[in-house]
């Protein structure tokens, strides 16, 4: 990877928008070198926007990737900023596994409704044939 990455370059490398990155440097979550009105992303920015969008998929809001943006820079060698990862990345496991639970009963109920009403469907089709 080059030193310094155009943001066409970031947009193709993490398969997000233009609008995206900007978002995220108007947030304040980045901040690129600015050369008039081009951006340049650093070795660093590159590692910000890879966490960014791993809380993101995680479910994370931005202000609790941001709370872990900066804890990086309290010098004591991230165990600050680790610890609150795992706090919170132990609450979103518990909600997701919620999430999870909560869906497969859902899947199992709505299966249950279209084997109900593909058997209605059935024996209504069959007592209109023999009216016919």
């Amino acid at each position: 990877m080059n030193a310094v990455l155009t943001i066409r370059q970031m947009c193709d490398h993490f398969h997000v928008t233009a609008r995206t990155l900007r978002f995220y440097e108007d947030k304040e979550l980045i901040s690129p070198i600015r050369e008039g009105q081009k951006r340049l992303y650093t070795k660093r920015e590159v590692g910000r926007i890879k966490l960014i969008l791993r809380g993101k998929r995680f479910g994370f809001s931005l202000e609790e990737i941001r709370e872990l943006l900066d804890l990086y820079y309290l010098g004591d060698q991230q165990k600050t900023q680790v610890q609150r990862t795992v706090e919170l990345g132990r609450l979103r496991l518990a909600e997701l596994e919620d999430r999870r639970t909560e869906l497969d009963e859902a899947i199992v109920e709505l299966k249950e409704q279209l084997v109900m009403g593909e058997e209605w469907l059935g024996s209504s089709e069959n007592s209109e044939s023999l009216k016919a």
